[in-house]
């Protein structure tokens, strides 16, 4: 969206979004992402995707656990499950965007939102201790064997996570709650035994422990600014939202980026509950990044959850390509 704006092929919407008395529908975070330089470019229409941990309820009952609120307390969760024979994490990270997630949450838990935001602009860098953070809990946790052996090649694609996770093997899973539709598919009386909560926050931070990651409106909708009737083409993206819509898309499992709405399974509306309390939401790192800077990430994150990269080199490496990238 962003490179878009700035090759001036966007139109801006954010007076039509004032005047139409819309805008306090959306979530909060949907707005934040779909806004630039303090306008408004884009409408979120589809629905949410949020990265969460949902966790076996009866597990957790059966060792006493109680769901965590910061790191501390997850690691004193996993320790206690290992100590018990289970997998703390169903990780399948072949797919490298899987373990990208735990990355994301873990950096933006110690330093919020700007150090990824100054790293893309020039204004910071990659090489800041958020990441180095991230890259060394990592390494700590595969360490601590929080993760399912050989899970850096299992995929995520055909199931090998959730595999794990219906056998109550593993306790926990960190993934965007399309999961509720996987577990729907695949085996339905196991939703009965799973919850779901944020991401804990850490103790020695001020970052805001609600921000979420993932997409508040998963795909949005925007005006071109050639377009003949920005107007037209504005009010026409609101009628993808209207009470009928909305409806129609509850119905089929979609949880629009509203407020106030009440998706049928509690799960859902549990996810849904943690983007409404986020403040601004960051989009997963792969897709915010230019494709080869992207590329970047997915590989060094691996790396590091193969121990065969360190947090030191796996953040100069994303430093210098997106150095590379804007001295093109």
């Amino acid at each position: 969206m962003i490179e878009y704006i700035n090759a001036g092929h966007l139109a801006d919407i954010t007076d039509l979004f004032n005047a139409s008395g819309e805008l306090d529908r959306y979530l909060e975070g949907g707005i934040a992402q779909a806004t630039y330089n303090d306008r408004i470019w884009g409408v979120p229409v589809e629905s949410i995707a949020v990265a969460a941990v949902w966790y076996n309820k009866e597990l957790f009952i059966d060792f006493d656990l109680s769901v965590p609120t910061t790191i501390g307390e997850l690691e004193r969760v996993c320790d206690t499950l290992t100590a018990n024979g289970i997998i703390p994490f169903a990780l399948a990270n072949s797919t490298m965007w899987t373990g990208s997630m735990y990355y994301m949450y873990l950096a933006t838990r110690f330093g919020g939102l700007e150090p990824f935001r100054t790293a893309v602009t020039g204004e910071g860098s990659f090489e800041h201790p958020s990441f180095e953070f991230a890259g060394e809990k990592i390494q700590q946790w595969v360490n601590k064997s929080y993760f399912a052996p050989g899970f850096n090649g299992n995929d995520e694609d055909s199931g090998q996570s959730r595999q794990l996770l219906y056998a109550e093997m593993a306790a926990m899973h960190v993934m965007g709650n399309w999961f509720i539709g996987q577990m729907v598919s695949e085996d339905e009386d196991f939703m009965d035994r799973i919850g779901v909560f944020p991401f804990p926050a850490y103790e020695n931070s001020d970052a805001d422990p609600n921000i979420a990651i993932g997409t508040a409106g998963d795909n949005f909708y925007h005006v071109s600014s050639t377009s003949p009737s920005i107007e037209g083409a504005f009010n026409l993206i609101m009628r993808l939202l209207d009470p009928q819509a909305v409806d129609e898309r509850i119905a089929a499992g979609a949880i629009p980026p509203l407020k106030g709405i009440e998706p049928d399974i509690p799960l859902a509306r549990e996810a849904l509950g943690i983007m409404q309390r986020a403040p601004e939401v960051q989009l997963w790192y792969d897709q915010f990044l230019p494709p080869e800077v992207a590329q970047v990430h997915l590989n060094t994150s691996q790396a590091l959850f193969g121990l065969s990269m360190s947090p030191q080199d796996a953040n100069r490496a994303m430093q210098e390509a997106i150095e590379a990238y804007r001295g093109r």
